[in-house]
C-alpha cells in the first residue's frame, strides 16, 4: 500500500470529491488536500443542472455513505426507451418495423438501472461528507476552497502546484473539466455543430406504468432525452435535453408554446403529453479528449480527460470509474509509476470503447447518406430482438466496459 502518498485533487465537483473520498478510505497515511477555485460556502445545492447516474455509479456512493443524502432528492429509473422517428415520406406500407429498443431493470435483474439527480443534490453531501473528513484528520486531509489552481508543473518525482504559493506533491489528479466551448481543446477535438438545449418539462397523460422511463429520441436533427424526475404538486416532470443542428438551429426563435408543439410531435406516444416548459439554456457539442489519462505524475479524469457528446449520458459515470480505477491501483501497488501504468492500461477499454461509440452517434446525425436513419432504425429494432445483445448493452450502460 501507498502510505506516503501526497495527493492533490484539482476540482471539488463529483469527480474530485468521489476521487477525494475514497483515497481518503482507501490510503489512510496519504496526504490529500481537494482545491477548487469556488468558495465552500457557495450554494451548490441550487445548482439545477440534471446528471444520470449509472448503477455502478449508485453502488459507488453507497460505498462512499452518501448516497442516504443523495437518494431522496433523485429518482430511480427504471426503464431506458430507445427510439427513432421514421422517415416522413415513406409510405405507410413501406415503413420500418418498429425502431424501438426498451432496456428495463426488472429485465435486468435489478432494481434500477440508474438514478437521476441534480448537480447540486450531488456536490452538497460529497461536500459535507469531505469537510467532515477534514474536520477528523485535519493533519492529513484539507480542503483548499475558493484557490484557484493557475499551473500545474512536473518536478522530479512528484509535481508541483500553483495555488498563491507552489506547493509539492507527489501525485495531482485534475477533475476540472467544464464545458466544451470553454475548453483548451485537447489532442482529439471535434466540433459536432450541434447545439443542446436544456431544461425541465411538465407531463400530463403519461401511463403510470412508464413512471421512471427514461426516454431518448432519434430525431432528423439529433437526439433528444427526457429524464424522469420528482413530480411536483402530482404533476410528472422531466429534465430535457434536445440535441440540434447549430447551423439551422429551429428551436432558438420558437416561443414556450411552439417549443410544446414540437417537441410533443418530436417524442414517442408513450411520453404522454408536454405541457409545460422552463425557459431552455444551450451550449455548444463538441469531443474534446486526451489521449493519455496520465502525463508524468498528472492524471485527467472526468471533463477533464474527456468532454463527450451527450448521447449515450455516460460522461460523469466514466469519471467516476476513472476515479475508482486510480484509487483502487494506489491502493494495492505502491510504486506510483506502476499503478499510473496500470490505471491507463486499464481504462482504455471502457474509455475508448464510449468515446468511439458516443462521437460515432453524434457524427451520424451530421450525415446525409441516404438511407442512414433507416439503418440506424434497423439497428435499434434488431437490439430490441435479440435478449442476450441487449443485456450486454445494459450492463455496460449499468457498470461500463468490464
Amino acid at each position: 500500500m501507498t502510505t506516503d502518498l501526497s495527493l492533490a485533487v484539482v476540482g471539488a465537483g463529483p469527480v474530485g470529491l468521489a476521487l477525494a473520498l475514497q483515497a481518503a478510505r482507501a490510503l489512510p497515511e496519504a496526504r490529500i488536500t481537494v482545491f477548487d477555485a469556488r468558495p465552500a460556502e457557495q450554494d451548490s445545492v441550487r445548482d439545477p443542472r440534471t446528471l444520470a447516474l449509472s448503477l455502478g455509479s449508485v453502488h459507488e456512493f453507497e460505498r462512499l455513505g452518501v448516497w442516504a443524502d443523495i437518494a431522496p432528492a433523485s429518482t430511480p429509473i427504471r426503464a431506458v426507451h430507445v427510439s427513432q422517428q421514421q422517415p416522413a415520406l415513406l409510405p405507410e406500407l413501406l415503413r420500418l418495423p418498429q425502431a424501438e429498443l426498451l432496456l428495463t431493470a426488472a429485465e435486468c435483474g435489478v432494481e434500477q438501472l440508474g438514478a437521476v439527480v441534480s448537480h447540486g443534490a450531488l456536490v452538497g453531501p460529497l461536500q459535507a461528507a469531505w469537510l467532515e473528513a477534514v474536520a477528523r484528520e485535519p493533519e492529513r486531509l484539507a480542503a483548499r476552497f475558493a484557490s484557484p489552481v493557475a499551473a500545474i508543473k512536473q518536478v522530479s518525482g512528484g509535481v508541483e502546484v500553483d495555488c498563491a504559493v507552489a506547493e509539492r506533491f507527489d501525485l495531482a489528479v485534475v477533475a476540472e473539466g467544464g464545458v466544451f466551448a470553454t475548453q483548451a481543446r485537447k489532442a482529439l477535438a471535434h466540433d459536432y455543430g450541434q447545439t443542446a438545449w436544456v431544461g425541465q418539462v411538465t407531463l400530463t397523460d403519461a401511463d403510470p406504468a412508464h413512471a421512471g422511463t427514461a426516454y431518448e429520441r432519434f430525431t432528423p436533427q439529433g437526439p433528444a432525452a427526457l429524464l424522469p424526475l420528482p413530480a411536483q404538486d402530482g404533476a410528472a416532470r422531466a429534465a430535457l435535453v434536445w440535441c440540434v443542428q447549430a447551423g439551422d438551429d429551429p428551436v432558438r426563435d420558437l416561443d414556450d408554446a411552439q417549443r410544446l408543439a414540437v417537441l410533443n410531435h418530436v417524442f414517442h406516444p408513450s411520453v404522454g403529453r408536454l405541457t409545460a416548459i422552463t425557459p431552455l439554456k444551450h451550449f455548444a457539442l463538441g469531443l474534446n479528449a486526451e489521449r493519455t489519462l496520465v502525463d508524468g505524475r498528472t492524471v485527467r479524469i472526468g471533463n477533464a480527460a474527456q468532454t463527450l457528446h451527450p448521447v449515450a449520458g455516460q460522461g460523469l459515470n466514466l469519471g467516476l470509474r476513472d476515479a475508482h480505477a486510480l484509487v483502487t491501483a494506489l491502493q494495492r501497488e505502491p510504486d506510483i509509476a506502476k499503478a499510473l501504468s496500470k490505471v491507463e492500461w486499464q481504462r482504455a477499454p471502457d474509455r475508448w470503447a464510449l468515446i468511439a461509440a458516443t462521437d460515432f452517434l453524434a457524427r451520424s446525425f451530421t450525415w446525409r447518406l441516404p438511407g442512414l436513419a433507416s439503418a440506424r432504425g434497423l439497428g435499434l429494432a434488431a437490439l430490441q430482438r435479440l435478449a442476450p445483445a441487449k443485456r450486454l448493452l445494459a450492463r455496460q450502460m449499468m457498470f461500463g466496459w468490464r
